[in-house]
């Protein structure tokens, strides 16, 4: 069958997130200070993400919820007891921050523009409908798409194949008519194609390793692949 739309992941597809919260939790730190617990900026930021990527693990399968993970990453990353109003304090103001260094990666709105007749389009995101149709709105692309489906509304995050079909239904086409572009192998490519999509994964960072699904390096890529019809015949063509 012809894929006729295009799911999107967001955050490190095709927004900046892992480079806007690195400039804007050091900035913030800059201004708070160094929590004694790190010895360098470097330390400590690298210890930001790695907490930031348990949190986000155990919201996707339930055990916190999305004001709660954002709360658990404060508490784990200053190695303190905070209430929840400490601790939503200190994430507002990292927030300002880090909202100030938003940016769409380079080659967006250039596959957007290549395939806007082609195809139509809608984002599936692991966050909630607030923050991703605001972060949207603010990067100038929010029209791009005909729906925002989100893991805080839907009650069910990727990689469950229930995410992957409620997008699809929002769009009323069969997972076979749909690809999914993300920048995880397991919940965005390999979620998709379990849920039977054509999922595509997106490795920005040449991490490779995959055989097992369809990659492609940079969205430049994405029409020629979109192009080939079907379900692109072998994996590897496209790395």
């Amino acid at each position: 069958m012809t894929i006729r739309a295009v799911l999107w992941d967001i955050d490190d597809t095709i927004f900046d997130y892992s480079g806007a919260d690195r400039v804007g939790m050091r900035k913030h730190l800059q201004t708070e200070g160094l929590p004694e617990a790190y010895a360098s900026l470097g330390q400590a930021l690298d210890a930001w993400k790695a907490i930031t990527d348990v949190q986000w693990a155990r919201f996707a399968v339930g055990e916190v919820d999305f004001q709660g993970q954002r709360r658990e990453r404060v508490r784990a990353f200053l190695g303190r007891r905070l209430s929840d109003d400490e601790a939503d304090d200190w994430f507002g103001r990292h927030a300002g921050h880090y909202e100030a260094a938003w940016e769409l990666f380079p080659d967006v709105v250039p596959v957007l523009d290549r395939l806007a007749d082609g195809y139509r389009h809608a984002v599936l995101s692991n966050s909630s409908i607030l923050n991703q149709d605001r972060k949207l709105r603010a990067l100038g692309v929010r029209d791009r798409f005909e729906a925002v489906v989100c893991a805080v509304e839907l009650g069910i995050s990727k990689p469950a194949a229930g995410a992957f079909l409620a997008a699809c239904e929002q769009l009323d086409l069969p997972p076979a008519d749909v690809a999914y572009v993300g920048d995880e192998p397991d919940i965005d490519a390999g979620g998709a194609t379990a849920a039977g999509l054509t999922g595509i994964w997106l490795d920005r960072r040449g991490r490779g390793g995959r055989p097992e699904l369809v990659r492609i390096t940079a969205l430049d890529q994405l029409p020629g692949l979109l192009a080939v019809n079907t379900r692109f015949g072998a994996p590897d063509t496209f790395r």
